[in-house]
């Protein structure tokens, strides 16, 4: 397939799973009905709430999100990416996991987020996702994914980190795929900018599904899920409510960026 859609999911996840898988099965069957083949969750999607109660449903969440996304995937007939989810990791202690999954139902790849968010914001809020998230240890995964593209997976923070995606680039991937749960404070400054600089030095796609607006207590996150193609051009933006970003995957077009500007052609990994 040269051309295909693919759709960035938009949440408001809440501490209520039940609610959560409820919101995101509607938007996975809105997504399809468009004609969708390609569909990404955010970061999160299944349980946004504090780390006391994602570490006691952290067993329940990673059966419960893993079977989730094989039932939506058969039940709707699209890829679709699982875009975070907590799945035990030791005592007091979960991994942030990707699962990507075919219409069939397949597990096609998976990726336990390797970068951390632990960062103290001018705005008074701390993160430290360290304190209960272990980071993952392997490379992240590029998948070929059948009739549509080969994909590259990684999480919300991991888009500062440019030297993870030349790492998907070099391993074949033409789509990027980077759900997240963005800080509303980070987020009006940097979200955009980064996946722009993401899809342009890497001459590929960006599918970025993300989660809006006030979650529990102070956390609020930026929104604007979004479509990027290879010359950083924003195809779709969500905006701030809950929603989807869509739009044509051409590879065609990706191919001619490619050839109009072979950057990835002129590095000198040997220096750097």
């Amino acid at each position: 397939m040269s051309s295909f859609l693919a759709a960035a999911l938009q949440l408001t996840s809440t501490p209520d799973p039940e609610a959560n898988f409820a919101a995101a099965e509607e938007l996975i069957e809105l997504a399809a009905r468009r004609g969708a083949d390609l569909v990404g969750l955010p970061e999160n999607f299944a349980f946004m709430g504090d780390d006391a109660r994602r570490l006691e449903l952290a067993p329940l969440l990673a059966e419960r999100c893993s079977r989730f996304l094989v039932t939506m995937a058969r039940r709707y007939q699209v890829t679709l990416l699982g875009g975070g989810f907590p799945v035990p990791a030791g005592e007091g202690q979960t991994f942030n996991r990707a699962e990507l999954v075919g219409r069939e139902g397949q597990l096609l790849a998976r990726y336990d987020k390797i970068h951390l968010f632990d960062v103290d914001l001018p705005d008074g809020i701390t993160y430290r996702e360290s304190a209960t998230v272990q980071p993952g240890h392997d490379l992240p995964p590029v998948v070929d994914v059948p009739g549509l593209c080969r994909v590259g997976l990684s999480i919300c923070y991991d888009v500062r980190f440019p030297e993870l995606y030349r790492q998907l680039a070099g391993s074949g991937a033409q789509l990027l795929m980077i759900p997240a749960a963005f800080t509303a404070y980070t987020g009006k400054d940097h979200w955009q900018v980064l996946l722009q600089a993401r899809a342009i030095e890497n001459t590929a796609y960006v599918l970025a599904p993300a989660q809006t607006g006030l979650h529990y207590g102070r956390r609020q996150t930026h929104g604007h899920a979004l479509v990027i193609d290879p010359w950083g051009t924003v195809m779709a933006d969500a905006g701030v409510e809950p929603g989807l970003a869509m739009a044509p995957v051409d590879m065609a077009h990706e191919a001619r960026v490619r050839a109009q500007m072979p950057s990835l052609q002129h590095r000198h990994p040997a220096l750097f």
